[in-house]
């Protein structure tokens, strides 16, 4: 197994804003060990509240038996900035020494992916064999894929999108808006806004899984319950889970970057954007996900060079990546051991060809 590791940044990180963080923190994670060609590195860019440790969140696809293990494999996942798992966010102290919080600097996917490639050249990593990224984590890599499109291999884009929805971000401000009303918030502790993250994550929930998910694992047996319903008890339960782990200003802060999430911000537009990304490329879409709808990535897979479009059926909305592993391994099994029929050689068809033998 791995423990978590530190990069201090040399210089200040300068930040698409303008604003820059000056002593830039990234925590990370390593398993495994490159191999003698260096071919064999896979890069996980995590989601929205999801920490570097990809063996603890992501068990089923990432694991010492699964597809992407450490005998295999050199697997590296970062941190991103704004969160509050070792990378530099609102709980940092500033330099008059009060934490950050809600004054930390506004952050966007364009600076999460500049700081993927700082930690890259750091652990002098020439190429990135594999990038592979779901919902926020999706954006971070198409941004990374987008700025050094010759580092990356093989990239894989797991229900995410070219650019935030008006949608996402409705579900979003709604969030911030329960954690605004929390008369805690912005009180100077950390802890502040609690009861409103709780409140946030249970909006989120519902963005997060789908009408039959709910239907499958929350309806009680019989028709004779009036009160405390199971549904009622799962939102209260997922809340509070959220809040024991998570902090509302590391919250904003990240859910702010989604919003502004556009690969065609200062680029002649999202298309031509996403023509600019060189790796081997699949992009995996979610039947049931409300928050990323499959017809987003239908639409990076059509401008994207030699995309590959692949669905998931699953009644678990956009949480599908995290529960329906077998299906998720098996198109990524797929993708890696045809290599989209360009029969070029790389160190995952050696791999797949033995398992499959």
């Amino acid at each position: 197994m791995s423990t978590i590791k530190l990069y201090n940044h040399p210089t200040p990180f300068l930040l698409e804003s303008g604003e820059s963080i000056e002593s830039l923190q990234i925590s990370y994670h390593t398993y495994g060990k490159l191999n003698e060609t260096k071919n064999n590195v896979v890069w996980v860019c995590h989601a929205l509240t999801a920490n570097s440790d990809v063996f603890d969140w992501w068990s089923g696809v990432f694991g010492e038996n699964d597809l992407f293990n450490p005998n295999e494999h050199f697997i590296v996942c970062a941190n991103i900035i704004g969160s509050c798992y070792g990378t530099s966010g609102p709980l940092n102290s500033q330099e008059n020494g009060e934490l950050a919080l809600e004054n930390f600097p506004f952050v966007t996917t364009r600076d999460m992916a500049k700081a993927h490639e700082a930690l890259r050249v750091h652990l002098q990593i020439e190429k990135i064999n594999l990038l592979i990224g779901a919902s926020l984590g999706g954006q971070q890599a198409l941004e990374w894929s987008i700025d050094q499109p010759t580092i990356i291999e093989n990239l894989i884009l797991i229900a995410t999108n070219a650019r935030h929805s008006a949608y996402g971000i409705a579900f979003n401000e709604t969030q911030r808006l329960a954690i605004f009303a929390d008369q805690t918030f912005g009180n100077g502790n950390a802890d502040g806004g609690r009861h409103g993250l709780i409140t946030a994550r249970a909006i989120a929930m519902l963005s997060y899984r789908s009408y039959n998910g709910y239907a499958k694992t929350q309806t009680n047996p019989g028709n004779h319950t009036t009160d405390d319903f199971l549904a009622a008890s799962y939102q209260r339960y997922q809340g509070e889970k959220l809040a024991n782990r998570f902090n509302a200003y590391s919250y904003l802060t990240l859910s702010k970057a989604m919003d502004a999430h556009n690969v065609g911000r200062k680029r002649a537009s999202v298309e031509i954007a996403l023509q600019q990304i060189r790796a081997n490329t699949l992009v995996i879409g979610i039947e049931s996900d409300l928050l990323f709808p499959v017809q987003e990535q239908e639409h990076l897979s059509e401008w994207i060079p030699n995309a590959q479009f692949g669905k998931i059926d699953s009644d678990f909305g956009h949480d599908g990546f995290l529960v329906e592993n077998k299906q998720l391994t098996d198109l990524i099994k797929d993708f890696l051991f045809n290599d989209f029929k360009l029969n070029r050689p790389t160190v995952f068809k050696t791999i797949l060809k033995e398992k499959i033998a």
